[in-house]
């Protein structure tokens, strides 16, 4: 197929996804989506209707060479990158950057990491069905703390850090999801509060589906998420989790140190620190439960699904009541993976995976300590294994 250049081919923008860059490019020329789609695409190997893009016919339209688009746009890249190293969900960016972008709303794949845009101070965030810009001028601990995020991803690599920092982000919604403001106001609750009502003033039920968004929750807590998130990713904390009783107070007390622990000796709700203390922090880190998929059967965006705004308005209604956080961020699909672990009993309802997750009743010990001895024998046989096959090594 024979591909003509554009006159005014604008240049990609960073983690931008195909379908956006190609829609911005019709919108800005005129022509129709799908037909420009369909020029630069070609169907899977696989068959189906699902479609890929090209580079050399994307380079042939725009002028721009393949390397220089494969560096803007992820799907291009040959070798294919690790999908599971990017969100599985494309999203909206720096509403600053995405202004120098004409066409249109500029859609993006962004790596689990990414947060908080540097240049321009503003909260970037999880997905989420409503994300108007939110500056974070006035929060600056937010902007430092996505520095200390990329200083933990250097260390620990990406899949400890997603892991880590999802469990944070549950760990924070579990403290935050109280019936009643804690009496003390040096609680940690009073702290996320604040700044909540900075990103999402006090608005009346009519104007609360605009100033609403689970992100800026997430931004909330974000700068304690990554404290604690650096202990999670630690191999020697962790150690000291799933170890004897006094380890576990250590790394309890060091949790204290970085929020405000809201538990008690017996407590009656049960125990969210606790539990992956003694479930989870022995074994490997949680994986994405989706990756994202190049393969696209038309170049037009599907708008956002009527449930998924129901949802939303829901929520904002809510929240507009009560100013009730920490469910939001325990049922939003960003923390999924660690709520609802791979290993974890599988339920029908968010609730029960939430109940779940901070379960520390003895029956879901006794099973922990079973699995934990099975996991140990495992790792026995296969090092007899290894040794048996390699006589002379030790």
């Amino acid at each position: 197929m024979l591909v003509r250049a554009l006159p005014d081919p604008v240049p990609p923008a960073r983690h931008e996804i195909a379908a956006s860059y190609i829609s911005r490019l019709a919108t800005l020329h005129g022509l129709d989506v799908n037909d420009l789609w369909t020029q630069v695409t070609e169907r899977e190997k696989s068959g189906g209707m699902r479609r890929l893009v090209v580079p050399e016919r994307l380079a042939a339209l725009t002028g721009r060479s393949v390397h220089v688009l494969a560096g803007a746009l992820p799907e291009l890249r040959d070798p294919q990158p690790e999908w599971a190293m990017f969100r599985h969900q494309p999203q909206t960016g720096c509403h600053r950057c995405d202004a120098r972008h004409p066409g249109g709303k500029v859609t993006r794949l962004l790596p689990h990491h990414r947060y908080v845009c540097l240049r321009h101070r503003a909260w970037i965030g999880p997905p989420d069905v409503n994300q108007p810009a939110a500056g974070l001028g006035e929060i600056p601990a937010i902007v430092h703390s996505q520095r200390r995020h990329l200083r933990l991803l250097n260390r620990r690599g990406w899949a400890a850090t997603y892991d880590a920092i999802l469990t944070a982000f549950s760990f924070c919604g579990h403290i935050w999801d109280t019936v009643r403001p804690p009496e003390d106001p040096r609680h940690v609750w009073h702290t996320w509060d604040a700044r909540a009502r900075i990103l999402i003033p006090d608005a009346d039920e009519s104007t609360a589906f605009r100033a609403y968004s689970t992100s800026k929750l997430f931004a909330s807590v974000y700068p304690e998420a990554v404290d604690l998130a650096v202990l999670i990713a630690s191999p020697h904390w962790r150690r000291r989790a799933s170890g004897d009783l006094l380890g576990q107070l250590r790394f309890l007390d060091e949790i204290s140190r970085r929020v405000s622990y809201p538990y008690t000796d017996k407590p009656e709700f049960g125990d969210a620190i606790a539990h992956w203390a003694t479930v989870d922090s022995w074994r490997p880190p949680s994986t994405p439960t989706h990756t994202y998929s190049p393969a696209r059967m038309q170049g037009v965006l599907s708008p956002l699904h009527g449930g998924s705004l129901k949802r939303h308005e829901n929520s904002a209604l809510w929240f507009s009541r009560n100013r009730k956080a920490g469910s939001a961020l325990l049922r939003h699909n960003h923390i999924r993976p660690v709520i609802n672990r791979a290993w974890a009993q599988d339920y029908e309802r968010i609730e029960g995976a939430i109940w779940h997750s901070k379960r520390t009743d003895q029956q879901l010990l006794d099973q922990t300590a079973r699995e934990r001895a099975a996991a140990s024998d495992k790792l026995l046989t296969m090092l007899e294994r290894q040794a048996a096959d390699h006589p002379g090594t030790r």
